[in-house]
Formats: C-alpha cells, structure tokens, sequence
C-alpha cells in the first residue's frame, strides 16, 4: 500500500491510463529542489488516480552544503510551488516503470543510503536523472550540467526527441490545461488525496512540508 500525497481533481469522464512523469525545473532561489517530477494518471493495472510530485534536497540548506555531504531528504512540493516551475517534459510509463520509480523514491527517503546529498554529484539533479533512466530515456550524461536544473532538462529533452512530449511551459499554465483524472469505479472529490494498490511499492511518500 502507497498513499500518494494528491492534488487531483476527479470527475465522472473516461480514465486516464497509464501514470505519466513529468520532469520540472524551478529557477535558482532560496527554495528547494531545484529538480524534481511528477507523477499523474492511473496506473494500466488499475487503482485510484495518482496526482503528486516529489524531489530530493538537503535536509538542511547551510555552508556545510559546501564542504561535503550533508542529510538528504525528499520533499514533496506545495501547489504554489509547483506553480511557479516550469515543466520541461513528459514520459508516460509502463506499470513497470512507475514501480521502478517508486523504488527510486524509497531509495532516496531519508535514513536510506542514497539519502546523502551531495552538491557535487547526488544532488535534485542528479536525483532526476536516475528517474530519467529508468523510464528509458538516454543522453543523461551531461556532467557539466549537473548544478544547472534547467539546462539539464533541456539537454535531455534534445537528446530523446521521439521518445518524450515537449512541454516547456510555466506550471501554472501546464497544470491549467490537464484534464481531469478518474479511475473506473472510483469517485475522487476535488482536492481529495488518492492512493494505489500494489504488493512491490515502496513505503508511503512524505507529506507535504
């Protein structure tokens, strides 16, 4: 059982299928990650619709940053948020690879060994680039964009044209154009949290901070 923190909005329309992963940038600032995904739709095998997102940063943002790693934690972004990144691109997935990364995820929670952040090479984007991975995509090599959200993303998205959906656009106006998410035979009140069924997912995401 994985109860996903979710923005969804349901009504009575034809399901969605499929979870799709969206992968944002969020210009530099003194808020956090800089990098992260989304993850929105209805899993092939069924279940509740899933709206959420997550990304991973320094559990505490100090010089130590500076000296050598420091606790990680994951973080699940406020709408706001959200709002003000930019969606660079989507990749609808497999069940397969959905639960491929929601393992990602727990990998990374805090107190796990990947939980350790590092600015020079385990950092948001560098946490976003596993994800990539996973899901197929390629040109993920990009070592001198690993501190640069955004042009990361870029690279990426030009390097798998055909295998991903452009997005390029302001949150606020990406998520006003989505439709609605309903899985059959479940009724999702808006602003209602949702979760999926499955035997090999992870341990729950975190809330909201």
């Amino acid at each position: 059982m994985i109860a996903l923190i979710s923005l969804c909005v349901g009504y009575a329309l034809p399901a969605q299928a499929a979870v799709t992963i969206t992968f944002w940038s969020h210009e530099l600032g003194n808020s956090f990650p800089h990098a992260f995904f989304t993850l929105r739709g209805v899993p092939d095998s069924g279940g509740a619709p899933v709206d959420t997102n997550v990304g991973f940063t320094a559990k505490s943002v100090s010089p130590a940053l500076l000296m050598g790693p420091v606790a990680g934690r994951l973080d699940i972004a406020k709408p706001s948020y959200v709002a003000s990144s930019d969606a660079q691109f989507s990749v609808v997935m497999t069940d397969a690879q959905y639960i491929a990364v929601l393992r990602l995820v727990d990998a990374w929670s805090e107190g796990k060994p990947d939980s350790v952040y590092r600015l020079s090479d385990h950092n948001c984007v560098h946490f976003v680039k596993e994800a990539a991975g996973l899901v197929g995509l390629s040109a993920l090599h990009q070592p001198r964009l690993m501190k640069k959200p955004r042009s990361y993303l870029k690279a990426v998205l030009a390097g798998n044209v055909g295998r991903v959906t452009p997005v390029e656009m302001h949150g606020k106006q990406y998520r006003a154009s989505l439709g609605p998410i309903v899985s059959p035979g479940v009724a999702v009140a808006k602003g209602a949290a949702s979760g999926m069924v499955t035997a090999t997912a992870p341990p729950p995401l975190p809330a909201p901070r």
